[in-house]
Order: C-alpha cells, then sequence, then structure tokens
C-alpha cells in the first residue's frame, strides 16, 4: 500500500493548522465585538440623554419665560391704568380715593405685585395700593430719575430695590406720566415680588447643583437659583451663558462652564418676547450623566463577566480542537490512503491500459451523457470513430508488441489532435477508436478528424505491408441533431458505416455523414466473427 503523496499531506495540514488560529481570532472578534457594541449602545444612550435634557430644558426655559411675560404683561397692564387716571382724573380727594381703592382691587387679585405708586414731578407720593399713604419722596430711586431723563412712554424695567414701606425686594415697573404741555409729571410704578419668582423658580427641579437666572439685556440679574440677595442687581454681563446669549441670539441650548462657581452645566435660555429680560435654566452636567455612569458601570461589569465567560470557554475550545487533531491524524492518514486508491481503481475501471486513452465504458457513459445533453440544449454533437489500416498484417509482420506500440503512437496522436476538456478519445476495441466532439457540428468534427489522420500519416511509422508505405487511418464522422435522440447504439453504427465507406474508398481518408434515424451496414464477410482485425478484409 502506497503512503499518500507529500503534496496531500501538506495540503491537509495547511487546511488543519489554521483552525485553532481562525477559532482564536473569531473568539477575539466576538469579544472586540461585544465591546464595540457596548460602547456604541452607551454612546447612544449618553447622546439620548443629552437631547432629551436639552429638550426637557428648553421646554422649562420656554415656561420660564411664558411666566415672566405674563408677569410684566399684568404688571404694564396696569402701569396703563394708573398713567391714564393719572394724566385724565385729575388730583382731587375723590380722585385720588378711586384710585387709592381700585389700585387695593388689583394688587389683592394680582400675587405677582407687591405694591403700587404714583408719584408727582418731584418725587412726593400722590397714591399707592398700601393701606395708607406714608409721606416721603422717591426721587433718588433709579427708575424715576430715568423717566425725568427720558420721554419716552414705554415701561421701564428698574434695578431690583428693597421697598421702603414694607422691606421686601422688588422689581420695579414704571411708566412716565406727562402734563397736558408734555412736560414730566410724575413716574406711576408697580412692583414685582421677587418671592413670587422664586417660588414659581422652586417647583422646577433643577438638582443640587442646577440655578435658574432672570437678568436683564444689560446683564443686570433680577433674580439667581439658588437665591443670592447679595447677587440681586449685580451685573453678570461677563458671564459665560449670557456671552453666549449675546452671540448666539434670542434662544438657545448649549453646555457651558459657569463663571461664577466653574460647574459645567447645560444651560437653555430663551429672551422673552417683547421685553429686554433674558431667562435661563441649567442643570449639571455630573448630575445630568449620573444615572448614566451607574448603567455604565453595571454594563462594563457584565461585559467583562461575558469577556471572561468567552475566553474561558474559547480556551476549552481550542483545547478541545487540538486534542481532535491529534486523535484524527491516523484516520486522516488511512482516509488519504483509501482515497488514493479510489481514484487508482476508478481510472483503472475508465482508462484502457494500453494506450492510455478511455475505456469502451467511459466512451459509452459520454456518449449517452452527451447525446442528452445535445438533446436538452439543441446543439449538435459529433462521433468519430477510426481505424488502423491493414493492421492484422501490421501484426503478423512485426508482432504483437510491435503492435501495441503501434497502437499507442495512434492514440497518442489522437489525444494531441483533441483541444478543449470536454472532447474525449477512447480505444473501442482492437484497432479502433472513437471520438466524442460536444457542441460540434458536421465540418468542425470533419476538421478535428482531418487533422488527427494527417497527424497519423506524418509519423510515417513504417508498414511494408500497406500500400502506402507507413501506418495510416481510416475515419467516419457522425453528427447527432437533437432530434437524433439518444440512442448511443445507433448513433456509432452511424459513425461505423461512415468509417466503413473510408475503407471501402481506399483508406487513409476522412468520410463524415449527417446523422441518419437508421444505419444498414452491409453484411460481414464470415471470418468477421472471430475476433478484431482476424479477416484480412477487416482493417
Amino acid at each position: 500500500m502506497l503512503p499518500p503523496p507529500q503534496s496531500s499531506v501538506d495540503h491537509l495540514e495547511r487546511q488543519r493548522k489554521p483552525l485553532v488560529r481562525r477559532t482564536i481570532i473569531l473568539i477575539c472578534f466576538f469579544c472586540v465585538l461585544l465591546v464595540a457594541l457596548t460602547l456604541s449602545s452607551l454612546e447612544a444612550s449618553h447622546q439620548d440623554l443629552l437631547e432629551n435634557t436639552e429638550q426637557s430644558t428648553g421646554n422649562m426655559a420656554r415656561a420660564l419665560a411664558s411666566h415672566a411675560e405674563r408677569s410684566l404683561k399684568i404688571g404694564d397692564a396696569v402701569l396703563s391704568e394708573m398713567v391714564e387716571r393719572a394724566e385724565h382724573d385729575g388730583d382731587s380727594a375723590p380722585a385720588l380715593a378711586r384710585q387709592h381703592a381700585r389700585l387695593q382691587e388689583i394688587v389683592a387679585a394680582t400675587p405677582e405685585l407687591q405694591e403700587t405708586f404714583v408719584y408727582d414731578a418731584d418725587g412726593t407720593r400722590r397714591v399707592t395700593s398700601l393701606a395708607t399713604l406714608t409721606p416721603g419722596s422717591n426721587i433718588d430711586r433709579e427708575y424715576f430719575q430715568y423717566h425725568m431723563q427720558h420721554p419716552s412712554r414705554a415701561m421701564h424695567i428698574g434695578m431690583p430695590i428693597r421697598s421702603r414701606s414694607t422691606g421686601v425686594l422688588t422689581i420695579p415697573l414704571s411708566r412716565r406720566i406727562n402734563l397736558p404741555d408734555g412736560r414730566f409729571g410724575g413716574v406711576a410704578m408697580v412692583s414685582l415680588n421677587l418671592a413670587y419668582f422664586g417660588k414659581f423658580y422652586d417647583s422646577f427641579d433643577v438638582g443640587h447643583t442646577g440655578t435658574i437666572i432672570l437678568t436683564v439685556d444689560d446683564g443686570t440679574l433680577l433674580y439667581r437659583r439658588p437665591f443670592s440677595q447679595a447677587m440681586v442687581g449685580s451685573n453678570v454681563s461677563r458671564n459665560t451663558v449670557f456671552q453666549y446669549y449675546k452671540s448666539h441670539g434670542p434662544a438657545g441650548t448649549a453646555m457651558l462652564v459657569a463663571s461664577v462657581d466653574g460647574v459645567e452645566r447645560l444651560y437653555s435660555y430663551r429672551q422673552l418676547d417683547g421685553y429686554p429680560l433674558m431667562v435661563a435654566i441649567a442643570l449639571s452636567k455630573e448630575e445630568i450623566l449620573r444615572e448614566w455612569w451607574r448603567t455604565v458601570l453595571k454594563t462594563g461589569g457584565i461585559v467583562l463577566v461575558a469577556l471572561g465567560v468567552m475566553a474561558w470557554g474559547g480556551r476549552r475550545m481550542v483545547r478541545e480542537i487540538l486534542v481532535r487533531e491529534a486523535l484524527e491524524d491516523a484516520l486522516r492518514e488511512a482516509h488519504e490512503v483509501t482515497e488514493l486508491q479510489n481514484i487508482s481503481l476508478q481510472e483503472q475501471a475508465h482508462t484502457d491500459s494500453l494506450t492510455g486513452l478511455g475505456n469502451r465504458r467511459l466512451f459509452e457513459q459520454t456518449a449517452a451523457n452527451e447525446l442528452e445533453r445535445a438533446r436538452r440544449s439543441g446543439k449538435p454533437c459529433s462521433l468519430i470513430m477510426s481505424d488502423v489500416d491493414f493492421f492484422k498484417k501490421y501484426n503478423d509482420r512485426y508482432g504483437h508488441v510491435a503492435g501495441d506500440a503501434c497502437l499507442r503512437q495512434v492514440a497518442l496522436a489522437i489525444a494531441c489532435g483533441l483541444r478543449r476538456p470536454a472532447d474525449m478519445a477512447a480505444r473501442y476495441g482492437g484497432e479502433e477508436f472513437v471520438i466524442v466532439l460536444p457542441e460540434t457540428d458536421l465540418e468542425g468534427a470533419r476538421a478535428v478528424a482531418e487533422n488527427i489522420r494527417a497527424s497519423v500519416a506524418a509519423q510515417a511509422f513504417p508498414h511494408a505491408d500497406s500500400p502506402f508505405a507507413h501506418v495510416t487511418i481510416s475515419l467516419g464522422v457522425c453528427t447527432a441533431a437533437p432530434a437524433y435522440g439518444g440512442d448511443v447504439a445507433l448513433w456509432t453504427r452511424a459513425a461505423d458505416a461512415a468509417l466503413y465507406e473510408a475503407k471501402k474508398a481506399g483508406r487513409d481518408r476522412v468520410v463524415a455523414h449527417d446523422s441518419a434515424p437508421a444505419v444498414t451496414l452491409p453484411a460481414p464477410p464470415p471470418c468477421q466473427s472471430g475476433p478484431p482485425g482476424s479477416c484480412p478484409a477487416n482493417g
């Protein structure tokens, strides 16, 4: 029993050894994929969290702005009524009494308002919403000085002040009162209670380090949560969020580091419609991401455990593969030997031992397959049958050993005459050979046959008993059209008939016939009942 070829063993080794590496690569790939998917998921959740928080803070900023706008509109409406009454009702006792009663009703029904005052041109209090009118002058207040110097009748939002009547921190809203001739005639003032804003702002959950601010467009801070009385009225125009607001427009959201305490926060701000105020709300980035970081730690722990299990399982798998490969070596070698023996037996079963061409069994299988394929495809298929001329005389003169050498030379010429892998040549019996040419018409088959005939003649193999003085062959060609059917015997008899005509016409030639449904061969001479080539007329 022959050992398997070394090339086959090397091929198997190349197929086997990479399995361990591929297993390790696959495990590493899944580990990397798991980590990548986890990181991608965490990154997506991080982005979603920030986007949702941006949307939430934006909505809260819109609500804060709406609240401030409503309070200012109420104050502005009250101021309009106060200015109208002051300019048209006069300062008679009944008129002032009606104004006093009206202002008390308004303040009692409006929680945003702390108190209201009407001042003469010299700052003297004319009427108030308080129960009693205490004497005094507010000419020194910022809002009073503003209206003395500016003829505008629009509402003015003043610096936060502490009421001299009640001691409450307020935001003064004021309008100018004119005399009939247009000269300055006093000021109407409504104060908004800062505590009211603080109560509303405290209803928003901004965490422990979040903030809410309300500022004038010049940077004056009206309110800040967490509340710091010392910061009320201070200028915050250099703060990060205020600078961002001035450079990016009336509304926006951004992650900024506060200049006051250095905390990074997500700010959402809005400018009030129609008023020179800006409100902003901010949540600490640390608090926003606190739960996300907890998720990161939990997920990271789970992934680490999964990676550990995969590494352990991968190590066991690699060891199993190595053990299995070691146990399979002997079986593999035996299998290789068996495969080689099977291949050798199959080749022997389909190969003529003398010429190396296919044998009659292979011819019959191939011819049947090609006829069926030709029937399905509609393409022609041709058959060449050849015979060595005067071969019996050659054997009688030169002996059977020389006859075998002659057949091998003819077989070599036939094999060299085939140009396509699908073409098949076989030894039909004795000195007869057959050639199957798929997808080849009659003219193509005739050309192949003529090429083989010329090749054999060109060898000039001596044959003293031949009229040509060298070995020649005769060839019959028959083409099976699709309608011919799948009868290999009929096809073979048709090619044999063409070969007979070539013999009859003088040998060393090619005769080609179209296929025919039936072929009638002449009756052979009596001596043809013996072995092939036993009759002088045969060959």
